[in-house]
């Protein structure tokens, strides 16, 4: 990313602290990072965003130069929810009442759950490599649980998770990113340098509280709107790696249709870390999806 072109600000939401990096002017776009990663997950993807629209990219409570609050005794202070809330408050004290929503891996997952809660705020939603978590948990067998171990090691409770990575997180945080990637790709040092930077004790415990309410609240409020008829209403765009868990394991547009109105989409070079891989096919994509 140009820094030259970012400003950088702390937005006090009700519930967290959330450091957001701004840049460009025209109709605004969020843009939400995934695990275990920041804001600097688009940096290949914000400076051309930007010369046509204002791109905010905050990282998620418990991520990044963000607050890491406490989680609470059911994790809801990791909700989706409550993350997605942050995200509202932020765009709102930014001057934005609508704007667009392209969010990767959990990002994503807030993004869907901004999109339920606050359709009137969401003009567009974009996820990038996932498909819904209730579908995921709902389907899950040896592949899946083997593919996304991390959901399930993550989620464990009494610290277990966070002692072990602890031993070595910049060793655990590399080897994610590793086995995420297609084979080959380099990823860009900066930007993994500050992941290791921010990968700090409660960074590593507040990610953890992340899953635990993945796997639990987030689940229980997955099933009531689910209960309830709602689905997403905006234009929804879903990308996806191609060498990727996801491109392997479901029909990502087929999964989607289940639980939104409007879905396009297509798979694009590489593993799991889109914009990081495929920055130019994520953008292509983003481009014209934003036109309209």
């Amino acid at each position: 990313m140009d820094a030259a072109a970012v400003r950088t600000t702390d937005v006090d939401t009700d519930g967290a602290r959330i450091h957001v990096a701004v840049s460009g002017e025209g109709p605004p776009v969020v843009l939400l990072h995934g695990y275990p990663q920041t804001h600097r997950l688009w940096d290949r993807v914000a400076p051309a965003l930007a010369r046509r629209h204002t791109v905010v990219a905050p990282d998620l409570r418990g991520y990044g130069d963000s607050s890491t609050p406490p989680g609470g005794p059911d994790h809801a202070g990791y909700a989706k929810r409550a993350m997605a809330q942050d995200v509202l408050e932020v765009m709102a004290a930014l001057g934005h009442d609508r704007f667009a929503v392209v969010g990767h891996d959990r990002g994503a997952r807030v993004g869907h759950r901004l999109a339920l809660d606050h359709p009137e705020a969401v003009e567009r939603l974009a996820v990038l490599d996932i498909v819904p978590t209730l579908h995921m948990v709902e389907h899950t067998d040896a592949a899946f649980a083997t593919g996304y171990y991390h959901w399930f090691f993550l989620a464990q409770p009494d610290g277990l998770p966070e002692r072990l990575i602890g031993t070595d997180p910049e060793w655990f945080l590399r080897e994610k990113l590793r086995r995420w990637s297609a084979p080959g790709h380099a990823p860009d040092e900066e930007a993994v340098a500050e992941y290791v930077r921010c990968f700090t004790p409660g960074t590593v415990h507040a990610s953890c509280e992340d899953y635990r309410a993945a796997l639990g609240i987030d689940l229980e409020h997955d099933r009531a709107s689910r209960a309830a008829g709602e689905r997403v209403a905006a234009p929804l765009l879903a990308l996806w790696g191609e060498r990727g868990f996801v491109a392997r394991t479901y029909d990502v547009l087929d999964v989607w249709r289940g639980y939104a109105d409007d879905v396009a989409g297509h798979a694009v070079p590489g593993g799991h870390f889109c914009a990081e891989e495929a920055p130019a096919e994520v953008l292509e994509a983003l481009d014209g999806w934003l036109a309209g």
